[in-house]
């Protein structure tokens, strides 16, 4: 058969072999053929090859499975085809089963920087105008994150500040959730910091005046109440297309609910979660944080909202606006003391 240019979009309509792929493949083959992997040519040689894990009629997701470059020489010589199989087959069962080809590095560690927006500006223009950015390209190597551009958060926050015993201190907090119930975080830590050990408890059936005896009389902690604060935050999922790790960018405004007027409004940069069936160090993530921390920094400079990260903490904020006004915990006491572990 002579060379025929076919139309990518014809090879694989609706997941099965096309009728142009069929005559190239055989009436026999044709029928078994199913969308498999790409290949990219490496720049010093060979090819990696990428497997399909997500398909919709206009688009589809691959990750890379080749650790290496495989199969240098002509493509046509199929020199890449055995290792391309095999690095496949390594990694079947991740890149065959729904998600599990997503990993998570520093399991039970927040990594993140903060910006604190000062003046303020309005969240969502700011959010729009920040995921328009990375759809156009603007920080390089990056989009955002496939099938998962944006999500909107809405929540009420009940914080306490742990203050004793000392390897417990940092605060917990109860969020409530949409169906029932709390979902309890805390965060371990002395000073306000890049890295925190996170744990989330969800399932808690508890009203706000049994907050404090949970704490305390469950958990043997030493607590203190600061004020329940609303936060509204906007998140842009971002997504290396070399690594696959995948970044938050989030923009949130959080008002204390005794007094609205107090506000915190902060874009915060943290890394969540790696789509990769490599094994991939943890220092390609601090590296590629740090990247995109430099652009993010000189992305908000540029229009006068932050010139610098910080970690400045929800925990911090609020001890500081207690500090300033005292009256602001009165309102929060009701059920609530220091307890002793």
């Amino acid at each position: 058969m002579g060379a025929e240019e076919i139309d990518g979009g014809r090879l694989f309509p609706d997941g099965i072999a096309g009728p142009a792929l069929r005559r190239l493949a055989g009436t026999a083959a044709g029928p078994s053929l199913v969308p498999l992997c790409y290949l990219v040519e490496h720049r010093n040689g060979g090819y990696h090859a990428y497997a399909q894990i997500r398909f919709h009629p206009e688009d589809a997701c691959f990750v890379r499975t080749t650790g290496e470059p495989v199969g240098r020489g002509p493509v046509e010589e199929l020199r890449w085809l055995d290792p391309m199989l095999t690095a496949h087959a390594k990694s079947s069962m991740a890149l065959n089963n729904h998600l599990r080809y997503f990993r998570k590095h520093f399991k039970g560690t927040e990594l993140e920087y903060k910006y604190t927006l000062a003046p303020a500006p309005d969240i969502w223009a700011a959010s729009m105008e920040l995921l328009t950015a990375l759809r156009e390209g603007e920080l390089d190597g990056c989009r955002p994150e496939y099938r998962d551009e944006f999500q909107i958060h809405h929540t009420e926050n009940h914080l306490f500040d742990v203050i004793g015993p000392e390897p417990e201190i940092g605060y917990a907090s109860f969020i409530p959730t949409v169906t029932a119930g709390h979902v309890l975080k805390r965060k371990w830590f002395t000073e306000d910091a890049f890295a925190r050990r996170e744990e989330l408890t969800p399932g808690l059936s508890l009203s706000p005046d049994r907050f404090a005896a949970y704490l305390r009389d469950e958990l043997g902690l030493q607590v203190r109440p600061l004020p329940p604060f609303q936060r509204v935050r906007y998140d842009i999922q971002c997504e290396s297309m070399r690594t696959g790790h995948v970044y938050g960018i989030f923009l949130d405004r959080c008002s204390l609910r005794s007094a609205p007027e107090v506000v915190l409004s902060q874009c915060e940069l943290e890394y969540l979660r790696s789509r990769s069936v490599l094994d991939l160090t943890e220092q390609e993530v601090l590296r590629e944080m740090g990247r995109i921390d430099g652009w993010l920094r000189t992305y908000l400079a540029k229009r006068g909202w932050a010139t610098d990260h910080t970690f400045y903490s929800k925990r911090t904020f609020l001890r500081d606006a207690v500090a300033a006004r005292p009256d602001l915990v009165t309102s929060n006491l009701t059920g609530t003391s220091e307890g002793r572990p």
